[in-house]
């Protein structure tokens, strides 16, 4: 069961890394990105889409994570 798990979830992240690499490739205009008073420089489309993917995938990763780990430090506290 964890193979198919695997391949599915292999097979959803090659197909976004496909669709990010053909909207790349066709919208090559620069953009700026604004957030709240802050700026960034003229980028192409796919690369802001890229990093906003790769950000996105980490924070996906790491939540969990910290999310268990919040889970046993009060558990740890309930206990004493």
């Amino acid at each position: 069961m964890k193979t198919i798990a695997n391949l599915l979830t292999s097979l959803i992240l090659a197909g976004w890394i496909g669709a990010i690499a053909i909207l790349a490739i066709q919208n090559f205009t620069p953009i700026t990105v604004k957030f709240l008073a802050f700026e960034s420089i003229q980028l192409p489309v796919g690369i802001v889409l890229a990093f906003s993917v790769g950000i996105g995938l980490i924070g996906g990763a790491l939540v969990p994570a910290l999310w268990q780990l919040a889970g046993q430090q009060v558990q740890y506290e309930d206990e004493e």
